[in-house]
């Protein structure tokens, strides 16, 4: 898994509440067990019509934002269905943070296990990163990860919280397996020591 250390880039405003996981990535893109290719169907009934088209209206569609690297969004962002179809989405596209006042904790735990940095903000904070997002080709926002902070276009800093363990998890790359492999020698030792202790097993 990639690292997350600290990312600069074009954040876009989803001014949106409840956003689910259905709308994230809709369910007859749920067919493939490959975490690439799905960001061309993200946020798909937004984006497109009903004859494939672009939906000029719609964030991701308007060329400040079409290279968006954050997203800031609604309350309760990826509700809905367990599906971890949407983080994989979300990164394919480009988008490796998400900034909200609340998160489904399912969706929530998934994004970090795929290297995507969900931020928990304050109503008066997102309303501020909101107005950051709208400036078009100007909305950058920083996201330092090791100093837990966001600092907007106009230099001003938002502090936000993580757990400890999440942080460590992406500041050095590390998935489910990446856990594991960092026990591997224990693991080994374990099994050679069964081997012999217990040859029948």
């Amino acid at each position: 898994m990639e690292k997350f250390t600290k990312l600069t880039g074009v954040a876009a405003p989803l001014p949106l509440i409840n956003v689910d996981t259905d709308m994230i990535i809709p369910k007859q893109f749920l067919k493939t067990i490959k975490r690439s290719g799905l960001g061309k169907n993200l946020f798909d009934e937004m984006r497109y019509d009903a004859d494939g088209n672009e939906i000029p209206d719609f964030v991701l569609n308007q060329p400040a934002y079409r290279n968006a690297q954050i997203l800031v969004a609604g309350d309760n962002f990826g509700c809905g269905s367990s599906r971890e179809h949407a983080p994989w989405a979300l990164l394919d596209f480009g988008i490796r943070c998400v900034i909200s006042t609340s998160f489904a904790d399912i969706f929530y735990n998934n994004c970090f296990k795929n290297g995507i940095l969900p931020i928990v903000v304050k109503p008066e904070e997102l309303e501020k990163l909101m107005d950051d997002a709208s400036r078009g080709a100007n909305a950058v926002l920083t996201v330092d990860l090791e100093e837990q902070t966001i600092t907007g276009p106009d230099g001003g800093t938002i502090h936000f919280d993580i757990d400890p363990f999440k942080k460590h998890c992406l500041l050095n790359g590390l998935d489910d397996i990446g856990l594991t492999l960092e026990k591997a020698d224990a693991i080994a030792a374990y099994e050679a020591r069964a081997a012999v202790e217990r040859p029948w097993v």
